[in-house]
């Protein structure tokens, strides 16, 4: 099953290079027998670094590597030489991923940029030679810094998901089906909730040789912002979309109401949801006739474009990929 591949949260633990030691050593040459001292520094060691990769959409790759290490930096020695740097270890993640403390779950950074790099373990520093201590009143220190120890600890990366329009409904709203039509996506689709357990990602091509990126993101449910169910890991990833899809069944006791739930949800979440681009869809629209739909059409919310859709059926498809299109160039997106 394709949503097995998304991995959108792992826990990782990371450590970093001890840093190298610094050198006592004293010159010593044939006709120098007791040069003064050129112990060199030693060498950092290694970091552990995040790096944005664009060609990545899940954490699927660190799923089962939770330990990763980085070289140790090299002690230093006589002629005033400096110890190589310990290795330093590159984690390719997807665009869109944060990373937390998992005790306090602050938000240490976040990853936005192709080839972006953050350091989320620092190396330890290497020691000072003992050349560094010679002065007026020492010059024969016999004695050197030892390099800083590695850190170690655990770090959560949660993904954000990036695409240009996230589906938004509550569970067996329909989202999966559209997506398997309008893109080669092959979600799991079934007539019950819950159906669809993580993001599904679909690549909608439109006219021209273009085209955009649709997300199924997981159902809500009320009080989704307070971690009911799997809210809050659904609702992140709505945050990296530039269009959000609202999808309300046509069989829905009252759409207004479900709609404003959702938009609701999405506000007590974080508040900056509701200023982006939003459209309505009207799912499994193939069960009302053109009397029952121009009932309904007075009862839809104000201020939002609204279109009747059948996925099954396929009607309303091609207004929708317009609307989507429309909305996503309008708004300087793609």
């Amino acid at each position: 099953m394709a949503s097995d591949n998304f991995v959108d949260y792992v826990k990782i633990h990371c450590t970093s290079g001890n840093g190298g030691g610094g050198s006592a050593h004293f010159r010593r040459e044939k006709y120098i027998p007791k040069g003064g001292p050129d112990g060199g520094d030693g060498g950092r060691g290694g970091h552990v670094i995040l790096r944005g990769n664009k060609q990545l959409w899940t954490l699927l790759h660190l799923k089962f590597k939770k330990h990763i290490k980085a070289g140790h930096g090299v002690h230093g020695s006589g002629n005033l030489k400096t110890g190589a740097e310990g290795e330093d270890v590159y984690i390719d993640v997807p665009l869109g991923t944060i990373v937390r403390d998992p005790e306090t779950e602050e938000v240490i950074f976040e990853i936005t940029e192709d080839g972006e790099e953050k350091i989320i373990q620092k190396g330890g520093r290497g020691g000072m030679g003992n050349n560094n201590f010679k002065s007026s009143t020492n010059q024969t220190p016999r004695f050197a810094q030892t390099g800083e120890e590695g850190i170690e600890g655990w770090k959560t990366l949660e993904l954000k998901l990036l695409a240009d329009v996230g589906l938004v409904g509550f569970p067996n709203a329909g989202k999966s089906t559209l997506l398997s039509v309008v893109s080669a996506a092959k979600p799991e689709i079934a007539n019950y909730p819950f159906t669809t357990i993580r993001p599904n990602l679909g690549i909608v091509k439109y006219r021209d040789h273009r085209s955009y990126v649709m997300a199924d993101i997981p159902g809500i449910i009320e009080d989704a912002h307070k971690g009911k169910g799997l809210g809050l890991r659904f609702l992140r990833h709505i945050e990296r979309n530039s269009l959000l899809l609202f999808m309300v069944p046509a069989d829905s006791d009252d759409i207004n109401k479900e709609y404003q739930v959702l938009l609701n949800e999405l506000k007590l979440y974080n508040p900056e949801l509701i200023h982006k681009e939003r459209l309505l869809a009207i799912t499994k629209s193939d069960m009302l006739d053109d009397e029952l739909i121009a009932e309904i059409k007075p009862t839809l919310p104000k201020g939002v474009p609204t279109l009747f859709i059948s996925a099954v059926a396929q009607t309303g498809i091609t207004e929708l990929n317009d609307l989507i299109w429309n909305t996503l160039t309008s708004d300087g997106n793609t």
